[in-house]
């Protein structure tokens, strides 16, 4: 009689799991939503936050703008199925936003960074309260790191700028911070020129009259990525700071030395 053997069924043996096929973006013909993202070198962090930005609203576009890049950014965003704006040169900080914002189609114009992975129900607020017709200017409440003895020179910038604007109620929030969200209508009063200078193009929207609220609070303080210092200075601090004061200066043109405040009749002619 011949036995028959049993098979021993291996329980060690290691499932191979494929990688999921990743779904390209679909880019609406007539978005709502436009997403604006700068790229510079982030060929790492770039389809997580494309991945983001594709569920952010089903009518949107996402536009990429691939400046400076030499790790393969403008590839990696052609693949996953976003616009791309590319140059071959760094445009510099913050000039990718306007480059985008001229592209776009869409009601409202989202502005997020490539280096940062946002999650999609944490975007949605600043598109969504553009899109209901509230707000011009959706901005993150952000207001820098809590519980610091002495406050960062940036987060003290962003404090004054919105004191002399009279809209102390912002407290820190700031276009100087991601995400955030223009309307069509504050994109063409204040025009896509000052968006090279966030703080700049902030003090145009209150000047002008656009309803500029902080809609949301994401904490980009412990996302954002540490940048390597070329010696003692700290440029980007310097760079901002100096954004706030291109932008006081320009409220003092346009509102006089004071800043549209009161000298409470001082006569300033009749002190010797």
């Amino acid at each position: 009689m011949i036995r028959k053997r049993t098979p021993r069924i291996r329980t060690n043996r290691k499932k191979t799991i494929r990688p999921k096929k990743r779904k390209p973006l679909i880019n609406h013909p007539e978005p709502l939503v436009s997403i604006i993202i700068p790229a510079l070198n982030e060929k790492a962090t770039l389809p997580a936050v494309l991945r983001e930005a594709g569920r952010v609203h089903p009518r949107s576009e996402t536009i990429v703008v691939a400046n400076g890049s030499t790790d393969g950014t403008p590839d990696v965003a052609r693949r996953l199925g976003a616009r791309v704006i590319w140059s071959p040169d760094p445009l510099g900080h913050d000039v990718g936003r306007r480059v985008g914002a001229e592209a776009a189609k869409g009601r409202a114009l989202l502005f997020i960074d490539a280096d940062m992975v946002i999650p999609a129900w944490q975007l949605r607020p600043f598109a969504e309260a553009v899109l209901e017709g509230g707000v011009d200017v959706a901005l993150n409440g952000y207001s820098g790191p809590p519980n610091r003895r002495e406050p960062h020179p940036v987060v003290v910038a962003k404090h004054v700028l919105n004191a002399w604007l009279a809209r102390p109620d912002l407290r820190g929030a700031s276009l100087t911070a991601i995400p955030h969200a223009l309307s069509r209508k504050a994109l063409q009063t204040i025009g896509s020129s000052v968006l090279d200078v966030p703080p700049l193009a902030l003090a145009a929207a209150v000047l002008r009259g656009l309803e500029v609220r902080a809609v949301h609070t994401v904490q980009v303080g412990r996302l954002n990525p540490r940048r390597r210092r070329k010696g003692c200075r700290d440029l980007l601090t310097s760079l901002v700071l100096g954004d706030h004061l291109q932008a006081i200066h320009g409220l003092i043109r346009e509102k006089g030395a004071r800043g549209g405040y009161d000298d409470l009749g001082r006569l300033r002619d009749k002190v010797r």
